[in-house]
């Protein structure tokens, strides 16, 4: 019969912080990680609305970093996009209820007439989506 080993005397190691490489999916050490930030409208970052408009790319190397970044370079930055996903950021984290213009001028920082356009931004591409899909 098999008896288990106890786990008295056995050396537990810390798990090492790892990251993955947006563009080849390699994974290595933290410690390894060539990262930034690029511009990028459609990005609200959840906990730090200052990187608002910027993505965070993480690469295993220089060139894929390079690589990564290119792809944004070419990539618009369009206002009304970052400020749907600003909207979509306070409307996901409040309470089900509904917020007013004022409220959610308040929690966004953005204007009425920038909420206005990012409603109607967000709309358009909803209208365009559904006229792709099947």
């Amino acid at each position: 019969m098999w008896k288990r080993k106890s786990r008295k005397g056995r050396r537990t190691t810390k798990p090492v912080p790892v990251e993955l490489c947006d563009l080849c999916a390699k994974v290595f050490p933290e410690n390894e990680s060539v990262s930034g930030y690029v511009p990028d409208s459609s990005a609200a970052d959840p906990t730090h609305p200052w990187a608002d408009g910027l993505r965070l790319i993480t690469a295993c190397c220089d060139d894929h970093f390079d690589v990564v970044k290119a792809g944004y370079a070419h990539r618009p930055f369009v206002e009304e996009e970052l400020w749907a996903a600003k909207l979509t950021r306070t409307l996901t984290a409040a309470c089900p209820q509904a917020l007013s213009m004022e409220q959610l001028g308040c929690r966004t920082g953005l204007q009425e007439p920038q909420i206005r356009a990012a409603i109607a931004w967000h709309n358009e591409r909803m209208r365009d989506q559904q006229r792709t899909d099947p």
